[in-house]
């Protein structure tokens, strides 16, 4: 019988692959914890937590039994016009942990179509007030998504070269850092004075697909200013940053100026559930309100608010701020900060960071993002039972808080591995 890899070459189309040249995916048969198995048995480290979602670990019995039960009493009902026990105790539950500006949750099915919401919220808040407010303004080498509205906004051209010629209109400015907020404030107000700016969406503080570049809490503080003082909604993407992952439980707890527009996905459900929220300031939504019917806002997802997906959701704050994980993410905070010291001075480190649960590490060797040196670098970890995916010459880890302090050090030995291997 052929394996996995050998089946899926028939019919599958993977994302982020070019097919003619890539090597055949691994076929993965079950999952616990940190660790992957694959069809011959072999292990590997989730040393990214399958894209910064599984941070309870795979498997995790508590979330599959609050499912289960949920599938049992309700599996789905539309929410137009209809609502159910998990999405108003999720509201409920999550609403406290946000920054208390917050005040509405709006269902998506992905972090995509969390910004999508978001970027259509911002736009129809000042069109419902008759204001034709048509540009964004986003940092450079942001990722916010693939859709239409995420992707304008997105500044990686790896993922929006075909698409540009189509895409919304955006202003890009560079992310605030010590020594060059004065210009990028500057680029700001210039920015704000010739354009009719609808919103600034950005990652608070780390930009994830950009390779984990970290940036100012007060330079971001003094950009949100400025563009609440122009009337500019502020749309915080969550999507990476949020649950806990940058220390706080969300990154926009380090600004005193706080988003009016939040998007959260990939860790809510803890992986196990295709879910997102947008959600917004009391002041947004009395926007949309209006005997006018048209002022509403009309965009839906058909599994919005999926009581499976909330179950999820609940069952993972349950979790979150919970002894043994906080004793957990204080563990590989600290084991990172330590790594850190190890190898900032070795010459193929350029610049290590970490903040949270989040370390990277850029390297003294020139690659492209999806090169060939890349995915050599890629299989050099999978070949030592290690999933890492490089961003072109950048390192990072971000694992399930569950990780073992034996496994987390399988991978900084891997890493090291590498340094004098590369």
């Amino acid at each position: 019988m052929k394996n996995l890899s050998e089946r899926d070459k028939k019919h599958l189309w993977h994302p982020l692959t070019q097919h003619k040249t890539a090597a055949a995916p691994l076929g993965i048969v079950k999952a616990k914890g940190a660790v992957f198995w694959d069809e011959e048995g072999k292990e590997y480290i989730d040393g990214i937590a399958s894209w910064y979602t599984s941070m309870y670990g795979h498997g995790n019995e508590y979330i599959i039994n609050a499912m289960t039960a949920q599938m049992k009493q309700l599996d789905f009902v539309l929410f137009s016009g209809f609502t159910h026990e998990p999405a108003v105790q999720l509201s409920e539950r999550l609403l406290p942990l946000l920054p208390n500006n917050q005040a509405k949750i709006f269902f998506n099915d992905n972090g995509s179509t969390a910004v999508e919401a978001g970027i259509k919220m911002a736009l129809q808040y000042h069109h419902n007030q008759g204001e034709k407010r048509d540009t964004l303004i986003a940092f450079e080498d942001g990722f916010h998504g693939d859709t239409f509205g995420a992707m304008s906004v997105s500044g990686l051209s790896s993922y929006n070269g075909p698409f540009a010629d189509f895409l919304l209109k955006v202003e890009r400015i560079p992310v605030p850092k010590e020594d060059n907020l004065d210009a990028v404030v500057s680029q700001l107000q210039d920015i704000i004075q010739k354009n009719d700016c609808a919103a600034f969406i950005y990652e608070p503080l780390v930009q994830g697909a950009a390779g984990m570049k970290f940036h100012s809490e007060s330079g971001l503080d003094t950009l949100l200013e400025l563009c609440k003082k122009a009337e500019i909604l502020c749309i915080a993407d969550e999507i990476m940053t949020g649950f806990g992952k940058t220390g706080k439980n969300f990154a926009s707890e380090n600004m005193k100026h706080k988003p009016d527009i939040m998007c959260l996905s990939k860790a809510l459900t803890a992986g196990m559930f295709p879910l997102s929220i947008t959600s917004c300031s009391q002041e947004v939504y009395d926007r949309f309100l209006s005997d006018a019917v048209s002022k509403g806002f009309f965009h839906a997802h058909t599994f919005s608010a999926h009581p499976i997906g909330c179950a999820a959701v609940l069952a993972g704050l349950d979790l979150l701020e919970s002894p043994e994980i906080l004793e957990r993410r204080q563990y590989i905070k600290n084991a990172h900060e330590q790594f850190i010291a190890e190898v900032q001075d070795h010459p193929k480190v350029g610049n290590a960071r970490s903040k949270g649960v989040i370390l990277a590490i850029d390297l003294n060797i020139e690659m492209e993002r999806y090169g060939n040196l890349r995915d050599k670098l890629y299989q050099f970890f999978m070949q030592r039972g290690v999933i890492l995916r490089p961003l072109g010459n950048t390192v990072y880890i971000l694992p399930p808080f569950v990780i073992t302090n034996v496994q987390l050090k399988k991978i900084y030995d891997a890493i090291l591995e590498a340094l004098e291997t590369f």
